[in-house]
This record gives C-alpha cells, sequence and structure tokens, in this order.
C-alpha cells in the first residue's frame, strides 16, 4: 500500500468522471457495491443483447476477458502472468485453505469479513487463530504458517497496516494473503507484496458480480494446488475441453475458473477506466470527502485515511435518516455505513451531513 498525502485534485478530473456515473448523487455505497460506468453498463447490455439474439462470439467474450485479466494486473503492479481470473473471493481463499498444511495455523483478524476467515474454518485440518486487526503483525510466531487479512475492514473502513503485517510475516517465515476487495479501486494497492492478493471487483472497481481475481506469487504457485482445474485453466483452454490429460497452464492461469462472460463483459471497461486514473488523484478525492463528511460531524479521525466512515447507530436510526433524505447508505453491525468514491462531490457530503443534523 502507499499512503500519498492529500492533495488538490484537479477538478477536470474528477469532473469527467463523475460524468460516467449519471444516477450518482446520494449514492454512498460503493462499500457495498459500485455503481457502472456508462461505458460498463452498455457494454453488459450488448452482451446481453448478442446473448439473446444468439450472435455470440465465444473468442471475442474470451479476448475481453483476458483484457480484463491484464487491467487488473496494471491496477495492481504486476505481470499479467502472475493474475488468476475468477468469479468469488472466497473461492480463491478456499483455494488457497488447501495449500495449509495439516495441523499448520492460520492467523486472522478477529472481525474480518467473513469470506477471509470461514474457508479456513471449515477446513478441520487448519488451526485457525484470531487476533484484533491492530495486533495482528505482533501476533505472528515462527507457528504461523499464514496471514490472512483485509487490506481495508468492511465493518469499520480500517486501513490494515500492511508493512508491518509483511515485515513481520517474513521474519516468521509466514506467507501472506491479502484480500483487497474495500481496496483496489481508491488506493494503490501493491500485490506483489503478499503471497495471494484477492480482489471482487464489483465494488470499488464498478464492475458487475462474479468477477474476481487472485494474484498469486511464484513461490505460492508452486505449492498451491489447482483445485479448481477446469477447461479454462489449460494451457490452451479451447484445447483443454476434454480428457484427462490436459496440461495445465503454467503461470497464475492454471488456477482460473471459467469466467462469467457477460459479467467480464461489463467490468472491462470499468477496469479500463480506473486503470486509467491517477492512483493518488482518486485516493486524495475519496479520502478528502470523507474526511469532510467526518469533520462536519465531529467523528473521530482513523489512523490511516480511508474513505469508509461508520459510526454507532445500534437502533438504526441514522440509516433511516439517510434513506429518507434519497442518501443510499449501508449498516454492519450495529453501526452505519457510508463511503465516498469517484462519483461523488462535496453535494453528497452536504446532503449526509444534512441528513443527520436537521
Amino acid at each position: 500500500m502507499t499512503v500519498t498525502t492529500s492533495s488538490t485534485v484537479p477538478a477536470s478530473t474528477m469532473r469527467t468522471v463523475r460524468e460516467e456515473f449519471p444516477g450518482r448523487r446520494g449514492y454512498l455505497s460503493a462499500c457495498t457495491t459500485g455503481l457502472p460506468p456508462i461505458r460498463g453498463r452498455a457494454a453488459l447490455i450488448a452482451a446481453v443483447d448478442e446473448w439473446s439474439t444468439g450472435r455470440i462470439d465465444m473468442g471475442a467474450w474470451t479476448r475481453t476477458a483476458e483484457d480484463c485479466r491484464r487491467h487488473f494486473a496494471a491496477l495492481v503492479g504486476v505481470n499479467p502472468a502472475r493474475v488468476a481470473i475468477g468469479s468469488q473471493a472466497s473461492v480463491f481463499v478456499g483455494l488457497a485453505a488447501g495449500a495449509v498444511p495439516h495441523g499448520a495455523e492460520v492467523l486472522c483478524a478477529r472481525e474480518d469479513f467473513s469470506s477471509v476467515i470461514l474457508p479456513f474454518v471449515h477446513s478441520p485440518w487448519i488451526t485457525v487463530r484470531t487476533v484484533p486487526l491492530d495486533a495482528l503483525a505482533d501476533e505472528i510466531t515462527d507457528r504461523t504458517w499464514l496471514v490472512a487479512f483485509s487490506l481495508v475492514q468492511s465493518g469499520t473502513g480500517d486501513v490494515a497496516d500492511d508493512s508491518a503485517i509483511v515485515t513481520a510475516a517474513e521474519r516468521h517465515g509466514a506467507l501472506t494473503l491479502c484480500d483487497a476487495t474495500q481496496a483496489v479501486g481508491w488506493l494503490d494497492v501493491h500485490a506483489d507484496r503478499f503471497d495471494v492478493t484477492i480482489c471482487h471487483a464489483y465494488k470499488w472497481l464498478c464492475a458487475p458480480r462474479g468477477v474476481a481475481f487472485a494474484v498469486v506469487s511464484e513461490r505460492m504457485q508452486r505449492i498451491l494446488p489447482p483445485r479448481f482445474a477446469g477447461w479454462y485453466a489449460g494451457s490452451d483452454p479451447w484445447s483443454s475441453c476434454y480428457g484427462a490429460d490436459v496440461v495445465l497452464a503454467d503461470d497464475a492461469s492454471r488456477f482460473d475458473v471459467s469466467p462469467a462472460w457477460q459479467a467480464f463483459a461489463g467490468a472491462e471497461p470499468a477496469l479500463a477506466l480506473f486503470r486509467a486514473l491517477p492512483p493518488d488523484e482518486v485516493y486524495a478525492a475519496t479520502t478528502d470527502l470523507a474526511a469532510s463528511f467526518r469533520e462536519k460531524l465531529g467523528l473521530a479521525r482513523p489512523v490511516r485515511p480511508t474513505p469508509i466512515v461508520t459510526w454507532s447507530d445500534h437502533d438504526g436510526r441514522d440509516l433511516a435518516r439517510l434513506s429518507a433524505r434519497g442518501v443510499v447508505a449501508s449498516g454492519r453491525a450495529g453501526r452505519a455505513r457510508v463511503a465516498f468514491h469517484v462519483f461523488n462531490d462535496d453535494e453528497d457530503v452536504d446532503l449526509a451531513v444534512g441528513a443527520l443534523t436537521r
């Protein structure tokens, strides 16, 4: 993770981006699901139209899926050969669970998103230990085989100290799995720092649900079992459709899950859009809006800047107030939650603040 200090974002850049999201006003829930840009919506509709009329070009859909792989690789700073494509984050976590030796320890953040923890918990040969997020680095020991954590916590928006976690893991010889689903799209993520980096693109990357990626280090590629191998994991997928003698790809695509074609069609323009955006400008724009919201409501600053803002709302009254004023927010674990993304601006901040203070 690269943390950039807040700077003045060229208004023209963000204005151009916001034009891609005409229905955005009051939508503060990118942490739940992103909005499709105009170009992504059009591509998804075109794919469905092609499907419904029988004008299906499987070769073109395959090329689109491969374009998505390349876009994501560029977004997280790795070679496309390190990237596997799939449909859900939990599937890739489950794949990693299959590599854990019997009796080995996996260390997780206690209140992390369940998809990052449950595949290990329900693998009976694995010992799972959970600790508070801010204690994760200090709790790594020589017994720890893998540290699995979300870079940005879904429930609170807290950003993990990944530098400390990676340093401690290296010191103790542990591997690392980072779920970057709540990070890629607003935070400059460097996936080569981790052994496995997982991201579902339907949140901050504004893709349809069903488009996920896993970046797998060379070290992890050597020990990760391709348990979900199908025809698309072959070295030549279209020659790998039948029989037991399929030769798997020699890179991370051996861990591919056959892509959901229409979802990837809608994802490609969205991924291309975010690939073209300057990471430091996106980081500044999103975290500055969240900081403005916190300041106007007197909420505490987070340890590390984040565009996700949560606060106690056990009775759901604040969430109801937001909804009544046309603000789309979310509630998790007794907390109200808003998120500011590239399609938001100061008017969204004032709309949400007004809903909570009037």
